[in-house]
């Protein structure tokens, strides 16, 4: 199946822009990029390691995840997932990013138990935050630095220019922290407690993946794109060395 083309425009940061008519293209595209990465990686080798967000625009993405994956045949049993973020809730809770992925995506595909890292909401966050990191290090390659090395990372964006639980305001303490996943305590959006891959940890992936979806979100991006942009999006971006920005929103005027 013909998937939808997008518009793409280089930065000068190493981040790729690409632009959609709309979300379901948009996650459609993305779906199939995705897909790709997976067929490509050996399955023999080691697993191939993936941070995921939750979302609106995530609900698209796992659907087109399932569909494209069943109409492919494509093997998945390589692939282990991680979490960006999660919120301080049970594993049944609504407000879970793992409940979100598990009904949406390793449900429908049969993804094994093992294959899957969630993040335990339900404990005290700075044990479980230490879990999430000892459970990270275990899959994952580490980089001269320690830090463990995703593969891929998908984030999304808020309208705040947030990614992950990484949100505008933060001190040094949050910017600066050295290990791979943090507590956010107090956050702006409710649940108020929240456990999140660190700056450094989402820096130092193979690849950044944003999906920057929803209205209301158009000066949060160009705001990120900006040169020296401090949103925490923009951060990031400022971190990776490769680094693609998925979007249908106006394109921002700094891209001009």
């Amino acid at each position: 199946m013909k998937r939808p083309a997008s518009n793409r425009e280089p930065l000068t940061n190493e981040t790729v822009l690409h632009f959609f008519p709309n979300a379901d293209a948009l996650a459609e595209t993305v779906a199939e990029r995705w897909l790709n990465e997976i067929a490509a990686h050996p399955a023999a080798g080691r697993p191939l390691t993936v941070a995921l967000s939750g979302g609106r625009i995530t609900t698209r993405l796992f659907a087109s995840m399932v569909a494209q994956s069943q109409e492919r045949r494509l093997a998945l049993d390589h692939v282990h997932f991680f979490w960006a973020d999660e919120r301080c809730v049970p594993a049944t809770d609504g407000e879970s990013n793992y409940r979100q992925a598990n009904e949406l995506l390793f449900m429908p595909l049969l993804i094994a138990a093992g294959q899957i890292h969630r993040i335990p909401g339900e404990l005290d966050p700075e044990l479980a935050a230490g879990e999430a990191a000892a459970d990270l290090r275990r899959v994952a390659p580490a980089n001269a630095a320690d830090m463990p090395v995703l593969d891929l990372v998908l984030l999304g964006m808020g309208e705040d220019g947030h990614v992950a639980s990484l949100f505008p305001g933060a001190g040094r303490e949050v910017v600066e922290y050295a290990a791979p996943y943090l507590v956010i305590r107090q956050s702006p959006k409710p649940p108020p407690t929240r456990i999140s891959l660190s700056y450094a940890a989402i820096g130092a992936a193979r690849k950044i993946w944003v999906l920057a979806s929803g209205a209301g979100k158009e000066k949060a991006l160009e705001a990120s794109l900006a040169p020296g942009g401090l949103t925490p999006l923009g951060r990031v971006l400022a971190l990776s060395g490769d680094s693609q920005v998925f979007t249908e929103l106006k394109r921002p005027q700094t891209t001009e």
